[in-house]
């Protein structure tokens, strides 16, 4: 199957994204934080949207929807569990159901942490991994809703798939990001060469997402609670990783 992902900038810092399928002419769009852009991209690539996943509910990842639905026709897919706090859905799903997109299965992930019912979906055959506010370049979404233990549970199973997995979340935080991941693991080569490489993206108002999943775990700090180096940097030497998790997202909370 061939596949096209686009990253559409909106808002001031958020992303949503389309993934076509060009065999089976699917177009699923990944949150709309608005719906101008997104049209643009539908209207310049000749695509028909067929499907809308909906990440969590927050405004910043739902708000375009109306205005985008008076031009475009498409399957809303969403929360099973959340269904009373998002716009109607079509297709609701939840953890290990099957989720089928065109030709194409997807594996559906509870990631509560940064809300609660928040979800996070696979697509094997395209290798996309759309995570939202759950798993970012360089970070986790804020505990506005879950727990560090949630959130660290949530990050274990996206911790499992492919490294090269490309992971698709839902802000322009990677700058900010890096600077903090550098304060608890500041001897990481592959960090600091991913800063510099971050750093000369933006001036060049390049995009930093998506990312790739081996690279969050060689350098996301949040991934990396077990790693001896970032332990001895917390002084953490003895704690679980659950704890330490916490710690790194209690830091991030005050940077």
């Amino acid at each position: 199957m061939a596949f096209e992902l686009v990253t559409i900038p909106c808002l001031n810092d958020n992303y949503a994204f389309l993934l076509h399928n060009r065999d089976d002419k699917t177009t699923l769009l990944v949150d709309v934080p608005e719906a101008a852009p997104i049209s643009h991209v539908l209207d310049s690539r000749g695509w028909t949207l067929t499907h809308v996943l909906l990440t969590h509910h927050h405004w910043d990842h739902v708000d375009g929807l109306p205005e985008l639905l008076k031009r475009h026709s498409a399957q809303i897919i969403g929360a099973q569990a959340d269904a009373h706090r998002l716009p109607a859905l079509d297709i609701p799903v939840s953890e290990g159901c099957e989720l089928i997109i065109g030709s194409s299965k997807a594996q559906v992930f509870d990631v509560s942490g940064h809300t609660i019912n928040h979800i996070a979906v696979y697509i094997p055959d395209a290798k996309v991994l759309f995570t939202a506010d759950s798993l970012m370049a360089l970070g986790c979404g804020r505990l506005f809703e879950g727990t560090p233990d949630q959130m660290w549970e949530s990050l274990n199973k996206l911790m499992s798939l492919p490294a090269d997995t490309i992971v698709c979340s839902g802000h322009e935080y990677t700058s900010s990001n890096a600077r903090f991941a550098l304060s608890v693991d500041p001897t990481n080569k592959a960090l600091i060469a991913r800063s510099q490489d971050i750093d000369a993206k933006r001036a060049a108002n390049q995009a930093t997402v998506p990312s790739q999943l081996g690279l969050e775990l060689e350098t996301n700090p949040f991934l990396r609670a077990k790693d001896p180096a970032i332990r001895a940097q917390l002084n953490m030497q003895s704690a679980t990783d659950a704890q330490v998790f916490a710690e790194i997202r209690k830091r991030k909370d005050n940077f």
